[in-house]
Formats: C-alpha cells, structure tokens, sequence
C-alpha cells in the first residue's frame, strides 16, 4: 500500500513557503511513531467562509474553526482535512509565538492526530493533544 497525502486549494491561494513534500514526509514519520499507516490523507485549505458553510452543514456548528477532520477509515487511515487559512493567518498573530508557517503545520498534524485516536474535547484532552502537536512539531526538519 503506497500512502497518498495530498495538499489541495479550495478559494485561496497555496501557503507561501509551504512545503507540501516535506510535510508529506513529516507526517509519514508521525504516523509511523503512532503505530499508524497512512492510505489517503487529503488536506483542503480553505476560507473562513468555506470551512464555516462545511461546519454548519455536517456539524451543525455555528461558529469559526480552524480544521475539520473528516474520517473514513481509521485504519489504515483515509480521511479528507478541511484547515481555514484565514484562521491561521489570525492565530499567528494572536499567538505572536507562532509564525503562519508554525501554526500551519500545528494544525495539519493536529489533523493527523485526530485520525490517530486523539481526541480534544475535555480540558485532558486539550492537553494531551498540545503536548503532541509540540512534540511532533520539534521532529519537523523544516
């Protein structure tokens, strides 16, 4: 089974300085350290607009986010990645720690880890699921 992971636009533009197969690759080592095999893992970025329309159409959620994660299999995984580049573009800046580059890729594995069991429901959760993306995020080699 060859893994296929795939970066698509929906209404804006390519991340300027995305990497596209040195994500690809990151994940892959991700999933590997998760014990987790990749089948198909397509990333939408998207609008606030698009991502909000998505959230109320299959959530019934009312309100912004910065990634929906639709699973089809977990194992191995098949998923599709819907991630708002408007809401990274903000929370870069409001986390002024984070550049758009560090957040993107926060959020792609945030992803990810969903589809490896974790969840970020309870303030437990939340937890657990940073500690991840932080230490997943110190294995990036770009």
């Amino acid at each position: 089974m060859q893994p296929s992971i795939t970066f698509n636009l929906e209404d804006v533009p390519y991340p300027d300085g995305f990497k596209g197969q040195a994500t690809t690759q990151w994940l892959l080592k991700v999933a590997q350290l998760e014990a987790k095999k990749i089948r198909e893992l397509h990333y939408f970025f998207c609008s606030d607009a698009h991502l909000y329309a998505l959230n109320e159409k299959y959530l019934q959620h009312s309100d912004f986010t910065d990634v929906i994660t639709f699973p089809y299999n977990y194992d191995p995984i098949e998923a599709d990645i819907y991630i708002s580049i408007d809401r990274i573009s903000e929370n870069a800046m409001t986390y002024a720690k984070n550049d758009f580059l560090d957040e993107l890729s926060r959020v792609v594995v945030h992803g990810l880890l969903h589809m490896c069991g974790y969840g970020d429901r309870s303030d437990e959760d939340k937890a657990n699921m940073r500690s991840l993306e932080l230490r997943y995020l110190s294995k990036r080699t770009t």
